[in-house]
């Protein structure tokens, strides 16, 4: 498999840089078999079945891009300049790795001030990224990066606007619980509340699991032969309660569907084995064409980038074939794209 079998054309104006409003109101592509339908996201509804269940991603993305000055005193006196900062994730030694820009000009133990009470200092350098120690941990770290920190929206949307106080609504799932993602499981923003009242008074049953999505998510393919690219690493958890829920929608012949990419790679990571099991750690599963799906019977999931991992993913479920039918009906049908945009159903 070569990467460029999975590139395909996309006009620039098919990106979105908002979500639909109401969230459920998005559009929704069904491909179910050899057949496309048109709809919303509030017709799932009619297209799930009493007993299906869906898998939901309940992380929860941080304000995780923060601009801060840097302080460093030097032979001509006290210096400060402009530096942007993206966190990345955090380490078992209490430091926060992060990108830094600019990162060539930082030095070893300066600090870096954010606003009144709340800096870091740069403890070490590897791999391109900054170890940054926070003077504040805890519920203050928390607080202060609510107030400090703008949503890290993907590059993208990033490139045609700056982040803004309505993105800290609208890139956060409405189920989000557990802090440490720094992008978000976009299929999921589709969802409110109704909707899932809607689902579950139809019979629909939800499971929760968690995946700290990782900024590695928007890392390009750089190799021609797509098996050997090296997936990033998640952290991920897949509790007993969501194991028994799966395995007793199998067993009574309802159908598994992650919502997202995110919930898709973490169930089938905790069943490598062929039968899915209690999991926590880091995954860094890499699924492409070929792959042996031992949970997932469908997937709801938003049209992803050209030559990406995801869309590598989503042609080991479908077929790769049916995958490019499907996204070039799509872009020909004006479905907007990425991380705010429409949403697709795949019924395999």
């Amino acid at each position: 498999m070569k990467l460029s079998d999975f590139d395909f054309e996309l006009p620039d104006s098919l990106i979105a840089t908002r979500p639909a409003n109401p969230r459920s109101s998005a559009r929704l592509l069904v491909a179910q078999g050899d057949v496309l339908s048109h709809g919303h996201v509030t017709d799932l509804v009619d297209w799930l079945r009493p007993g299906d269940r869906l898998v939901l991603n309940d992380t929860k993305v941080i304000p995780a891009r923060l601009s801060g000055r840097r302080h460093r005193d030097s032979e001509q006196g006290p210096v400060a300049a402009k530096i942007e900062v993206t966190l990345l994730e955090p380490r078992a030694d209490g430091c926060w790795g992060a990108l830094l820009k600019p990162l060539k000009k930082i030095k070893i133990g300066e600090e870096v001030v954010f606003r009144d009470g709340f800096s870091a200092t740069l403890e070490a350098v590897e791999d391109g990224q900054g170890q940054l120690r926070f003077n504040l941990d805890g519920d203050d770290f928390d607080a202060a990066l609510a107030q400090a920190g703008a949503m890290p929206l993907p590059p993208y949307i990033a490139a045609k606007r700056a982040a803004d106080e309505l993105d800290k609504q609208d890139y956060q799932t409405v189920w989000a619980q557990h802090s440490g993602a720094v992008a978000a499981p976009t299929a999921s923003l589709h969802f409110d509340d109704a909707l899932l009242t809607a689902l579950a008074a139809k019979g629909v049953e939800f499971t929760h699991v968690t995946l700290h999505v990782g900024a590695g998510t928007f890392l390009p393919v750089k190799v021609d032969d797509v098996t050997t690219h090296k997936m990033h690493a998640e952290w991920g958890r897949v509790s007993q309660q969501a194991v028994d829920e799966i395995t007793a929608t199998k067993a009574s012949g309802g159908r598994v569907i992650p919502v997202g990419t995110t919930a898709l790679r973490l169930i089938e990571s905790a069943a490598r084995s062929g039968e899915i099991a209690p999991w926590e750690g880091e995954t860094d599963i890499f699924i492409y064409p070929g792959f042996t799906f031992n949970v997932t019977d469908a997937l709801m999931t938003n049209f992803h980038l050209p030559k990406s991992t995801l869309l590598m993913l989503v042609s080991a479920l479908v077929g790769q074939q049916r995958v490019k039918a499907i996204y070039d009906h799509a872009v020909k049908d004006g479905y907007r794209f990425f991380s705010y945009g429409d949403a697709s159903l795949l019924l395999p």
